[in-house]
């Protein structure tokens, strides 16, 4: 019997160590996360946030707001109206919400621009076409826009000419393959050597001159080209009927004494 019980003894003695042991090797479970632990990591993170955007703030100046704006609008191309306020080397200055750009004097204009200080207080419509807000560089053009205005208007004089249509130009300048003429309309068009007339011509020149006044068929109008021809209203002439005046004097005759009354011999 008391072996048995000294056995029994021993078996729970080792049953105790491996429940301890096991007891050891297991981690601590760990505390579940409630919604006020949540909050208050997203309160630590706005607060961060706060701090870094006002340090931002400070280092890009007041004015940092309308430098974003200005990149806007140059990436937009946006139009906006400026006075030119004077004249500095190689061109003019002018103010967008009290940023000072500069505009250069090939940029004024599409046309050569002879005298800056005829520009000074007069208003321009410019884009930003540069603007670097580190060096406080801000680049304006009207030229641009101008350009985009002219292109717009061509596009729509373009639309309005009609292949078939009968126009009056004048010629503008005179090539070997051809005359360039300024229309009635507004737009220039060529006028292929073999456009000019049914008879072969080597030259334009043969029969054209610059500033000759022209009457012109339009035969062809595409890809932003519109192809004239004077050969082609050579072919559309039809002969006209002759109208001879006379006088009715009386009742028709065949008599030969009617015939020779009126000739003398």
């Amino acid at each position: 019997m008391n072996e048995e019980v000294m056995n029994t003894e021993m078996n729970a003695a080792e049953a105790a160590a491996q429940e301890a042991g096991a007891a050891k090797a297991e981690p601590a479970a760990e505390p579940e996360e409630t919604m006020a632990d949540f909050a208050s990591e997203l309160e630590a993170s706005y607060k961060e946030f706060d701090e870094r955007h006002n340090d931002y703030q400070e280092q890009e100046g007041p004015d940092a707001q309308k430098w974003a704006n200005l990149l806007q609008m140059m990436q937009e191309k946006t139009v906006t109206k400026v006075k030119i306020k004077e004249v500095v080397k190689s061109g003019v200055v002018a103010y967008i919400d009290d940023i000072q750009g500069f505009i250069p004097a090939s940029h004024i204009s599409t046309k050569y621009v002879e005298k800056l200080e005829d520009w000074v207080g007069k208003y321009l419509e410019v884009v930003p076409i540069t603007v670097e807000p580190e060096r406080k560089k801000l680049v304006l053009s009207g030229r641009v826009v101008m350009k985009e205005k002219e292109a717009a208007e061509k596009a729509a004089k373009m639309a309005a000419v009609k292949a078939g249509a009968v126009l009056e130009g004048t010629v503008d300048s005179i090539k070997d393959y051809g005359a360039f003429v300024d229309l009635e309309c507004g737009v220039t068009g060529l006028l292929h050597v073999s456009q000019i007339s049914s008879q072969r011509i080597k030259h334009p020149g043969v029969v054209l001159k610059e500033g000759q006044k022209v009457t012109v068929k339009v035969i062809g109008v595409g890809d932003g080209r519109i192809s004239l021809s004077m050969k082609a209203l050579e072919q559309d002439e039809e002969p006209k009927e002759e109208v001879f005046n006379y006088k009715e004097s009386g009742a028709a005759t065949t008599g030969l004494a009617s015939l020779l009354k009126n000739i003398k011999l």
